[in-house]
């Protein structure tokens, strides 16, 4: 008679994803590795809360949500002044870097968790369950050089409580976050560059729109840039998709003209092709927009938000790359604007995005094999 062996049973991998609650970016390069994972037969449950928990419980409904509480940290509207906003919350963030940690310990033991990962959420380390860490900003832009150094060294001192640290960008000279991802020197937790991260894939459609709007980042900003568009839109010929980046049920604008369509949210695979459908994007130059664009090797004219030292540093790195085209709110017009994006030759280039899946696959491997 053959032996055969009923009692082997596979363990299938329990991850926990928790992504940072500052915009929507954090929560949208998890996507694909969300994606990656369920393919590996993981059981992922999501932390999160407000419009990252909204955005991601339309993209896997099907998965278990945890109530995890935001930074909730708030932005000045006066970009200037966002620095002394920031350092007047500071008391707030480590109160709720302090409320992740004792939230992380119930948590893995109530839901048998194998493996954390957390996109920029400092407190999400545990000493008996492996955890990873996920930022771009090894190097941490102020604009001022003493408070950049202490900001780096505040974000080590956490990044060194996980197993290892993932940034999502290319390892070498040819980059898209240059000294944000590539400081003089790294954490002591091995690092590994995972190449960049996007929900989208390329597809062939007809052109629809000449123009794509996306907002996105925190309030009050966000809707300050809105606010600025809409009233330049009135006097716009062109076709626009206007996506306000409101996953939540948030009331509808209206605005008198009849080629700009709005839509307060739209899902990755809606999205994905939408901007396909579109000659030009106009963008915050988020890290996570800008890893998306590049997958779509869409032109775009990105428009940092006020006071973001890091958004300003990605806009001014990647038109010196000749990626992008940047402007500063501050100075945005659209008649002048499209004239001098026409006349560039800014365009992104084709980079190999496909770096993660190997990264999470040896990862799922590892986790299998207990």
């Amino acid at each position: 008679m053959k032996d055969e062996n009923f009692n082997i049973s596979v363990h299938l991998p329990r991850v926990l994803m928790a992504p940072l609650d500052w915009g929507l970016g954090h929560a949208t390069r998890c996507i694909p590795i969300i994606h990656e994972l369920l393919a590996g037969n993981c059981t992922v449950i999501i932390a999160a809360e407000g419009a990252c928990k909204s955005l991601l419980e339309q993209e896997f409904p099907q998965l278990q949500f945890l109530p995890l509480k935001g930074y909730r940290l708030r932005y000045s509207r006066a970009g200037s002044l966002l620095p002394v906003k920031l350092l007047l919350q500071f008391p707030k963030m480590i109160r709720s870097i302090c409320h992740e940690r004792r939230w992380l310990k119930k948590a893995v033991k109530e839901n048998a968790i194998d493996l954390v990962i957390s996109d920029n959420r400092f407190g999400l380390s545990h000493s008996s369950v492996s955890c990873i860490y996920i930022t771009h900003q090894l190097t941490i832009k102020t604009g001022n050089r003493f408070t950049q150094w202490a900001a780096q060294k505040f974000h080590y001192h956490f990044i060194n409580k996980y197993s290892e640290c993932w940034v999502p960008d290319m390892p070498g000279e040819i980059n898209l976050a240059g000294a944000l991802s590539h400081p003089k020197y790294l954490p002591k937790v091995p690092v590994k560059y995972m190449g960049p991260l996007s929900r989208f894939e390329k597809i062939n459609v007809k052109k629809k729109y000449d123009l794509a709007i996306l907002i996105s980042g925190p309030e009050p900003q966000r809707t300050i840039f809105e606010d600025l568009l809409v009233k330049q839109l009135i006097s716009y010929d062109g076709n626009v998709l206007f996506i306000r980046g409101l996953p939540d049920n948030a009331s509808p604008i209206s605005l008198n003209n009849l080629n700009v369509e709005i839509q307060n949210h739209l899902p990755a695979a809606a999205l994905n092709k939408a901007i396909e459908q579109s000659a030009l994007v106009i963008s915050r130059s988020g890290y996570s927009t800008i890893m998306d664009l590049v997958k779509l090797q869409k032109a775009a004219i990105l428009v940092p938000t006020p006071g973001q030292p890091e958004q300003e540093y990605l806009g001014e790195y990647l038109m010196e790359k000749g990626l992008f085209y940047f402007v500063k709110q501050n100075d945005f017009l659209f008649p002048a604007v499209l004239e001098k994006i026409a006349d560039s030759s800014c365009r992104p280039l084709a980079m190999n995005q496909e770096g993660y899946t190997l990264v999470i696959e040896k990862l799922v491997t590892a986790l299998k094999q207990g």
